[in-house]
C-alpha cells in the first residue's frame, strides 16, 4: 500500500488521536488491511465495484461504531451483540460515534413519506395546531389530529390511507353465463377450498348448476357480499378411491375472501391474484386527503394541510415566505419549516412534495433526504458514513451536494463517503483507494492520502480515470442511423406537459435531465406502456420489450443471485446425480433451502435469523446452528467435485465459471454475469446485500444469456448506478453490443461518459417538478452539447472534450 507518512501524525493512543486507525481488517474480501484516516476531513473511499471499499467503510468502520454503541447501552442489547457479530478486525482506534446514511435495500412502509422521513410533517402539523385558522367555535386540535397515521387524525373510512379497495359483481364474476359449479365466481380459491364453498352453497339451497345471470338478484348479492358466515354440515359425494366423512363447513362470501386474502396473506402470489378482483379508488369520504373533516376544516395561508403537503417543496417554501402569522409561535414555526426545507431543495429535491410516498422514491433520493435532515440535527464530533450520495444526481446538482458535505465537515464532523463520481472524488481532502480489482483480486488499500498522490499508483483503476485527459473521453465510433422510431404525442403524466417526442429505433438513446424533470415517467411509464400495448401489431417494428429496473431481486436473504438467474436449478440437478444422493434416494428438493428436508430448520434455510431490537430496526444475524450454511449436516455430506452445496454457493461468479466450465447450462449463465462485471459476487449472496445497481445488472445478465432474434427494446433506468468508471466501460460494451446486434436501447442516465457515447439524446427540464416536463433539446450528442437550453449541455460538452 502506498501511504504518505508525512501527512499522517505519529500514533498516539490517547483520546486526542487525530486519526481513525484500522489494523487487520478482514471483513469480506479485505486482506488484513491497515489504514490510518485523519478525522475532521471529507474522506472518499474509491475502487472498482466489489473491491472492498464498502466492506471497509460500512462493514468495518461503521459496524465497529455500532458494536461499541450496543456495548454502552442496556444489557438486553449487549446480549444481542454476539448474534449480530462484530466486524473481523484486530483493532480500530480513534473512532468517534458514527451515523450511517446508507442506500437502504429495504423499502419503507406505505405510510412513510417525504414529510415523515425529513420530519417536516411534524413541524407542519404543529404549525396548523398552533397557528392555523379554525372555523368559528371549533375546538383547537393537537398536532396528532393533523396526522393520517394516528387514530385521532386518520379518516375513519380509509384509516388514513387516502384510497380504498373495492370490488364489484363484474370483477368477481367475469362470465355470468357460467354456473357456480362451472366456476362463475372467479375470485374464489381453487382446488378443495373452492369446491368446499360450492358444496356449502348447495347445502344452503342455492342452485349451483344454473347460469349465474339467471339467479335472483338478491341471491347473487348475498353469495358475493354477505358478511354472514353460516356453518353447515357438508356430506361430500363419495369418490371411488376414498371415503370422505361429513364435516362442518363455514361459508365465506367472495368479497370477504378477496379482502381478507389481500390484507392478510403473506403470499405475494395470492395477494396479486386477489388484487385482480379489486379496484383502487380515492376514499369517497376524505377524497384522498387521508384526514378527518375536523382537521381539513383548519387552514393556514388559505390552504388546508393536505393542500400544502401536496405542493412541491419549492412551492411550499414560497407559500410560507408570503405568510404573515399573527402569533410569535406561528412565526417561529414558519421560520423552522423554511430552514428545514432549504437543505432539501439545495440537494436538488425541491420537486418532491411532503405527501410523496417513500416507497416511490429512489434509494438516492431517500439518502439525500436523510442527509438534509442531518444538517439540522446539530450533531458534531461524529463520523458520517455515506453510500454514494451522488446516485441519481444530475451533474448540475452535484455541486450542491458537495456544499452540503463541506458544511457537515465544517460543523466539526468527519465525513466518510463511498463514491464513484469523479467530481466528488476530486473534492475530497483524503482518498482511500481499494483494489486493484474485485472480489478475491481486491481487498487491499492501494493508497491512502490526498487526492493528488493517487496519480503515482500504477495499479489503481481510479487513478487512470481521475487523471485522464478530458479530450480522451469522447466516443471513438460513428453515430448510428435510426431504423424507424416510436412516436409519442400529447403525453400528459405527472409533470409531463402535452409532450410530443420521438424515440429512434436501432440506436442507443439516452434520456437526460435534472432529478425530477420527468425522465423516469417518460421512459419507464409512458414509453413502456405504449410499446407494451402495441407489441402484437403486425406493422409495429418492436417485437419484445425488456425493462431492467433497480428493484430488488428479492427482499429476504432467501433470494440470491443463483436462484434468480436459474443457475441454482442446474446446481441442484448436479448434486442429485452425485453417488451419495442417488444411494439415499434424494431428489432435487433435498438440495433446496426453500423446502423442508435438506435445509436447516432453525433458520428454515435462510442462513440468517432475524434479531429483533426494541429500540432499533430488526437486523439479520448468522444462524446459530448452521452458521449461515442454510443446510443440515446430512445434506452437506453430499459432494460434487469435492465441494458440498453450501461451499458451491460461497463461490464467486468468477470461481464458479472455472468450476462449472464443463457444464454448458451453468457456464452460459456465469459467462453472462462475468461479461457484465459481476464476477466478484458470490452465487449465494443474499438479495438483501445487493445494491440497486447490482440487482439491475443481474437482471440484464439474465436477459443477455437468452437467445435474442426478434427486435427487442431495452429500457434501463440509470444502469451505471454503483459503478466505478472502469466498470461503466464494461457495461457499455454489453449495451452497445445489443444495438450492434440489431436491437434498441433507451437509458435514463446522468453519467456524461455514457451520454456522450449515445447515438441520440433527449434532454428534459429545464428544472424538476413543475419546472420540468419539457424537452429542452434532442439530437446527437454534439448537437445537444452546442445547445444553450437546459442544464445538460455544458457538462456534455466537457465530456466530449469541447
Amino acid at each position: 500500500m502506498h501511504q504518505p507518512s508525512a501527512d499522517v501524525p505519529a500514533v498516539p493512543r490517547d483520546s486526542l488521536d487525530p486519526c481513525v486507525r484500522v489494523r487487520g481488517a478482514r471483513e469480506h474480501n479485505l486482506r488484513g488491511v491497515d489504514v490510518d484516516i485523519p478525522r475532521d476531513t471529507l474522506t472518499v473511499f474509491t475502487g472498482v465495484s466489489g473491491s472492498g471499499k464498502s466492506s471497509l467503510a460500512f462493514g468495518t468502520l461503521y459496524a465497529e461504531a455500532q458494536r461499541r454503541y450496543f456495548e454502552s447501552v442496556a444489557p438486553y442489547a449487549r446480549r444481542l451483540i454476539h448474534q449480530i457479530g462484530a466486524p473481523k478486525v484486530d483493532s480500530v482506534t480513534g473512532l468517534p460515534p458514527a451515523v450511517s446514511l446508507e442506500q437502504r435495500r429495504s423499502s419503507p412502509g406505505s405510510r412513510s413519506s417525504v414529510g415523515t422521513v425529513t420530519l417536516l410533517s411534524n413541524s407542519l402539523r404543529m404549525l396548523f395546531s398552533r397557528a392555523g385558522d379554525y372555523p368559528p367555535g371549533a375546538e383547537r386540535l393537537d398536532s396528532d389530529s393533523f396526522s393520517p397515521n394516528t387514530a385521532s387524525g386518520a379518516c375513519p373510512s380509509c384509516h388514513g390511507l387516502g384510497r380504498i379497495h373495492r370490488t364489484s359483481e363484474e370483477l368477481l364474476v367475469p362470465d355470468p353465463g357460467l354456473s357456480i359449479r362451472q366456476g362463475a365466481i372467479a375470485a374464489w380459491p381453487g382446488a378443495w377450498q373452492g369446491k368446499n364453498l360450492r358444496d356449502i352453497l348447495e347445502v344452503l339451497g342455492h342452485d349451483v348448476d344454473r347460469p349465474w345471470r339467471e339467479l335472483p338478484a338478491e341471491d347473487r348479492e348475498w353469495i358475493l357480499f354477505t358478511e354472514e358466515q353460516p356453518v353447515v354440515t357438508v356430506h361430500p359425494v363419495r369418490e371411488a378411491d376414498r371415503i370422505q366423512r361429513p364435516y362442518q363447513g363455514t361459508y365465506m362470501s367472495a368479497h370477504r375472501y378477496v379482502m381478507r386474502t389481500f390484507s392478510d396473506t403473506r403470499s405475494a402470489t395470492l395477494r396479486a391474484r386477489a388484487e385482480k378482483f379489486l379496484t383502487d379508488a380515492p376514499c369517497p369520504v376524505c377524497e384522498g386527503r387521508r384526514l378527518r373533516p375536523e382537521a381539513l376544516a383548519v387552514t393556514f395561508a388559505g390552504r388546508t394541510i393536505a393542500e400544502l403537503a401536496a405542493l412541491a417543496l419549492g412551492e411550499l417554501d414560497a407559500v410560507l415566505a408570503g405568510a404573515a402569522p399573527d402569533t410569535e409561535a406561528g412565526r417561529v414555526l414558519v421560520a423552522d419549516l423554511r430552514a428545514r426545507i432549504a437543505p432539501v431543495t439545495e440537494l436538488g429535491l425541491g420537486y418532491l412534495s411532503l405527501d410523496r410516498t417513500a416507497p416511490s422514491l429512489s434509494a438516492g433520493e431517500l439518502q439525500r433526504l436523510r442527509l438534509a435532515t442531518q444538517l439540522r440535527s446539530g450533531l458534531f464530533g461524529v463520523v458520517y458514513v455515506l453510500d454514494e450520495p451522488s446516485a441519481g444526481l444530475h451533474p448540475a446538482d452535484t455541486e450542491a451536494l458537495l456544499g452540503v458535505l463541506e458544511r457537515l465537515k465544517a460543523a466539526g464532523n468527519t465525513v466518510f463517503v463511498v463514491e464513484h463520481h469523479l467530481d466528488v472524488v476530486r473534492r475530497a481532502d483524503w482518498l482511500v483507494d481499494v483494489g486493484p480489482l474485485a472480489g478475491e483480486h481486491g481487498g487491499r488499500v492501494l493508497y491512502s492520502g490526498p487526492p493528488g498522490g493517487l496519480a503515482g499508483v500504477a495499479e489503481s483503476a481510479t487513478a487512470r480515470h481521475l487523471f485522464a485527459r478530458a479530450d480522451a473521453c469522447g466516443p471513438s465510433r460513428q453515430v448510428r442511423t435510426a431504423a424507424g422510431s416510436v412516436r409519442l404525442s400529447g403525453v400528459r403524466r405527472h409533470n409531463l406537459r402535452d409532450l410530443t417526442v420521438e424515440f429512434p429505433l436501432g440506436v442507443f438513446t439516452a434520456v437526460t435531465g435534472v432529478s425530477g424533470s420527468g425522465k423516469s415517467t417518460l421512459v419507464g411509464r409512458v414509453l413502456a406502456e405504449e410499446v407494451a400495448g402495441r407489441l402484437g401489431e403486425p406493422e409495429f417494428p418492436v417485437r419484445r420489450l425488456v425493462e431492467v429496473d433497480q428493484k430488488p431481486i428479492g427482499r429476504t436473504p432467501r433470494s440470491n443471485l443463483a436462484t434468480y438467474t436459474g443457475l441454482f436449478d442446474v446446481v441442484r440437478k448436479l448434486f442429485t446425480a452425485a453417488p451419495q444422493a442417488r444411494a439415499r434416494g434424494w431428489k432435487a428438493g433435498r438440495f433446496s433451502f426453500n423446502v423442508p428436508g435438506g435445509r436447516c430448520e432453525t433458520c428454515q434455510g435462510e442462513g440468517f435469523v432475524s434479531v429483533e431490537l426494541l429500540f432499533l430496526p430488526s437486523t439479520y444475524a448468522p444462524c446459530p446452528d448452521c452458521a449461515g450454511a442454510r443446510y443440515n449436516a446430512e445434506t452437506l455430506e453430499v459432494r460434487y467435485e469435492g465441494l458440498h452445496i453450501a461451499e458451491v454457493l460461497e463461490l464467486t461468479v468468477e470461481a464458479a465459471a472455472g468450476f462449472f466450465a464443463q457444464v454448458p447450462a451453468a457456464a452460459r449463465s456465469l459467462r453472462a454475469l462475468e461479461e457484465i462485471g459481476l464476477g466478484y459476487l458470490r452465487l449465494g449472496q443474499p438479495a438483501t446485500e445487493l445494491s440497486g445497481g447490482e440487482a439491475q445488472r443481474i437482471k440484464l445478465a439474465t436477459e443477455l444469456q437468452r437467445s435474442r432474434r426478434d427486435h427487442t427494446l431495452y429500457l434501463l433506468d440509470e444502469p451505471t448506478t454503483g459503478l466505478h468508471p472502469a466498470d461503466v466501460r464494461v457495461l457499455l460494451r454489453q449495451l452497445h453490443g445489443l444495438v450492434d446486434a440489431g436491437h434498441s436501447v433507451v437509458v435514463v442516465e446522468h453519467d456524461m461518459e455514457v451520454v456522450a457515447g449515445a447515438d441520440w439524446l433527449i434532454d428534459l427540464g429545464p428544472g424538476g417538478g413543475t419546472e420540468g416536463g419539457r424537452i429542452t433539446a434532442s439530437g446527437p450528442p454534439a448537437q445537444v452539447a452546442a445547445s444553450t437550453a437546459g442544464r445538460t449541455a455544458p457538462y456534455l460538452a466537457r465530456a466530449l472534450g469541447r
